[in-house]
């Protein structure tokens, strides 16, 4: 079971992998342009991860956006999506190890929801970033679908397009 996506890589951006690597688990890679810290500071700050986690092309709004990145510390993300509600994405960090790993829960999903785990490599000032998503059964993996792998090529696109824009604001 090894189902793939991948987005085309640009002058920009790289390329993305999304893999179903098991019954239960979604692995997205992607070398991104810039160093672990920032990528991490993008991960765990409200202020850079609110510009770059939702994907342009769905029309959604991001109404609000709390991270406490540390060991039992809590996010909560608020989405307007277009329907009668808000949509709400919001855990807990179980493991915040600052510049090479980050691990959550994903609440929303009830029993179902997958745990994330994002991991960072740097190598030359770029680093490749591994995030897994473990869902806890075959069915909870099948209801996620495959909108949010390819969501989350043109997401990893907007991290790459921030960090280049940070570098180019971190002037001397």
């Amino acid at each position: 079971m090894n189902a793939r996506i991948e987005g085309e890589a640009s002058p920009v951006t790289n390329r993305t992998t999304v893999e179903r690597k098991s019954d239960r688990e979604m692995v997205v890679t992607r070398t991104v342009n810039g160093p672990a810290r920032i990528v991490f500071e993008a991960f765990s700050r409200a202020e850079l991860l609110r510009r770059w986690w939702v994907p342009r092309s769905m029309g959604m709004t991001l109404l609000s956006c709390e991270v406490d990145a540390r060991v039992g510390g809590k996010y909560r993300l608020v989405f307007d999506h277009g329907g009668p509600e808000p949509a709400a994405f919001f855990g807990t960090y179980v493991e915040v190890q600052p510049y090479s790993r980050l691990a959550w829960t994903n609440d929303e999903g009830g029993e179902d929801g997958p745990v994330t785990t994002v991991t960072l490599e740097e190598e030359g000032g770029r680093t490749l970033v591994v995030l897994r998503e473990s869902y806890p059964s075959k069915a909870a993996l099948d209801a996620a679908g495959t909108g949010s792998a390819e969501a989350m090529v043109e997401t990893f696109d907007q991290l790459d397009e921030l960090l280049v824009a940070l570098g180019e604001n971190s002037g001397p």
